[in-house]
């Protein structure tokens, strides 16, 4: 049985965990080394077990501990040749992937024992910044973790998962009442920032198929955003297209800060 683990998704930091307790990978690495051994373990999910870590981007809170971990633990970290080379200069990972580097290209799925890994390239203010179609043993998980806005080819990756992890950043009224500064108001607007509820929204209904089983909304934003707006927004759009939350498809918000429950997934 493969199990998905959000460890955190929020601006702090970002990582997420699947496996099947023989192996497993994490998509990026915002927490700390033990912050990720001790809610690794609360899940009684062996830290030994990590084969590989897959780098979105090289924002700090996706990458804070990347370059930590790989130099104790040594595992293989896959990326394409771009943000390789920028985590090769970047402070957090400098000097620290020596050994570990792995290259993938685009839309070329890499396959390794059960798990097949398909990089593409989607808009997000980052030197490079991928989204993620994992298929783990058949089960198949799109990971769009941070992205300006929904793309032909976020929606086509969607639109194969069995389990869709999207991000759902702002409410849009919320931001632009809010407390920012308009400068940050619009990086966080324009294509290369960050999705909103409605533009979120819009992927789902558009990618939803019937074997999508699971979304779980991600990176919501503290200060522009909540759980019941996210929640509220994009399941009266999966009703617009007659998908009914809790009978067609499950959807949940992560956790900004802590880990979410673990999911079984099939």
């Amino acid at each position: 049985m493969v199990r998905f683990l959000s460890l955190s998704s929020g601006s702090n930091a970002n990582c997420y965990y699947l496996g099947n307790g023989k192996s497993g990978l994490l998509i990026d690495l915002g927490v700390g080394v033990r912050t990720l051994k001790k809610r690794l373990a609360e899940h009684d999910i062996s830290f030994d077990n990590i084969d590989m870590v897959l780098v979105t981007h090289d924002h700090i809170d996706h990458i804070r501990s990347l370059g930590s971990f790989t130099e104790r633990h040594q595992k293989p970290v896959f990326a394409t040749k771009t943000l390789h080379s920028a985590l090769s200069t970047h402070f957090c990972t400098r000097g620290s992937l020596s050994g570990c580097v792995h290259i993938l290209e685009e839309d070329v799925c890499y396959k390794s024992g059960g798990i097949g890994i398909t990089a593409f390239a989607v808009p997000h203010d980052a030197t490079q910044t991928l989204g993620y179609h994992i298929d783990f043993e058949g089960v198949r998980f799109t990971f769009l973790t941070d992205i300006g806005y929904p793309t032909e080819a976020a929606v086509k990756y969607a639109s194969m998962a069995n389990h869709l992890i999207v991000e759902a950043n702002y409410d849009i009224d919320m931001l632009l009442r809010g407390p920012y500064p308009q400068r940050l108001k619009m990086r966080i607007l324009e294509d290369t920032g960050h999705m909103s509820n409605d533009q979120t929204a819009s992927l789902v209904r558009k990618a939803f198929h019937p074997e999508l089983k699971s979304i779980h909304l991600a990176h919501l934003s503290r200060n522009n955003n909540t759980p019941k707006l996210a929640f509220q927004t994009v399941s009266e759009a999966l009703l617009e297209i007659g998908v009914r939350v809790g009978e067609d498809v499950i959807l949940n918000c992560l956790p900004r800060t802590d880990s979410s429950e673990i999911m079984d997934c099939s």
